[in-house]
C-alpha cells in the first residue's frame, strides 16, 4: 500500500506520534485514513481545497499544510490507544502539542492576507 495522503506522508505522522504509539494506528492504513479526514477538514475550514490545487502551492504553503495535517493525523494515531505511552498524561501532553500546532497553522491558512499570498505567490 502506498502514501494516499496529499500533504504529508506516513513516516511523518508516526513520528509525530513517537515511539510509543500503537503500531496499529500507526500503520498505512490507518494513516491514509487520518489523513484524509485531516485534508477534508483542512479544506472545509479554510473554504479552499488546497488539495485539487496543491501542485500550484508555494514551497512554504505546502509545509504549513504538512504541518497542520501530520499533526491532525498524530493525534488520530495517539488518541486510538494510549496503553503504550509511560502514563496518559505523556500522551495527553503530545495530544495537546499537536493540537496547538494544528490549531496555530489553521489560523494561518484562514487568514484572508494569508489566502491571498496563497494565491498570489
Amino acid at each position: 500500500m502506498a502514501d494516499t495522503g496529499v500533504f504529508a506522508t506516513t513516516e511523518e505522522v508516526k513520528r509525530k506520534a513517537g515511539k510509543n504509539a500503537s503500531v496499529i494506528a500507526a500503520t498505512e492504513a490507518y494513516i491514509n485514513d487520518y489523513m484524509t479526514q485531516a485534508e477534508s477538514f483542512i479544506n472545509s475550514v479554510c473554504r479552499f481545497n488546497f488539495s485539487d490545487n496543491y501542485a500550484s502551492l508555494n514551497v512554504d504553503t505546502k509545509g504549513l499544510l504538512k504541518e497542520v495535517s501530520s499533526n491532525l493525523a498524530a493525534i488520530y494515531v495517539v488518541i486510538f490507544d494510549m496503553s503504550g505511552f509511560t502514563t496518559r498524561v505523556e500522551g495527553e501532553d503530545m495530544i495537546n502539542v499537536l493540537r496547538d500546532g494544528a490549531l496555530r497553522g489553521l489560523s494561518i491558512l484562514r487568514d484572508k492576507k494569508a489566502q491571498r499570498f496563497i494565491r498570489d505567490a
